[in-house]
């Protein structure tokens, strides 16, 4: 698809992103806490989570740091919407690593060095709007919204479904994807889960 606007997750977006997760929020009430704050979100009531979500949009909204237990950094949305039209068909979460704790808490997706990176760990499409590109537009808004906010790289922690026996649990994309966008395998701790990179700016 070539006619998507992707629009950052903002107050004024959030019913757009309510209709797309629709009433179980997505991935079984997650509202894209997994990264923030790890499997816990599975033992909160989903309207935690939902609510988490929602304070970062605002926060993203009015430049203005999250709260709680998913407090991030200060003014930055917690992801980019696809829009077909006026309906929004895919998401994908982006942050600073930093604010992303439960990945340097996995041992498959250790950080191979201190670099600042921002990271892009998942991603939901509306199920009319899978295998049509939805992913990659995410993709390409990601890599702008990350170099234009001075990230030095974006990550990414897709599966390398070449790799037998590779788990089936596709949310955070696929590694040939995100090679056709300039990523790199710089870690590989389990066979199907590399830890890529694009870099955004030219090393000091």
């Amino acid at each position: 698809m070539t006619d998507l606007t992707i629009r950052p997750l903002t107050a004024e977006q959030w019913p757009a992103l309510e209709d797309l997760f629709g009433k179980a929020g997505a991935s079984n009430g997650c509202w894209c806490m997994y990264w923030r704050i790890g499997p816990r979100y599975r033992s909160r009531p989903r309207a935690d989570n939902k609510e988490d979500l929602a304070r970062l949009a605002a926060a993203g909204s009015a430049g203005a740091p999250g709260a709680g237990a998913a407090a991030g950094s200060a003014g930055i949305a917690p992801g980019l919407l696809a829009f077909d039209g006026g309906v929004a068909v895919g998401w994908c979460e982006l942050a600073p690593r930093a604010d992303l704790g439960w990945l340097a808490r996995t041992r498959y997706l250790q950080p191979p060095d201190d670099l600042p990176v921002w990271s892009v760990p998942c991603f939901y499409v509306r199920r009319t709007h899978r295998g049509r590109g939805v992913t990659d537009a995410l993709i390409a808004a990601a890599i702008s919204a990350a170099s234009a906010a001075g990230a030095p790289a974006l990550e990414a922690y897709p599966v390398d479904i070449a790799v037998p026996g590779h788990t089936r649990n596709l949310f955070g994309g696929i590694a040939s994807t995100f090679a056709r966008h300039g990523f790199g395998v710089v870690a590989r701790h389990k066979p199907d889960r590399p830890v890529m990179r694009r870099p955004l700016t030219a090393p000091a």
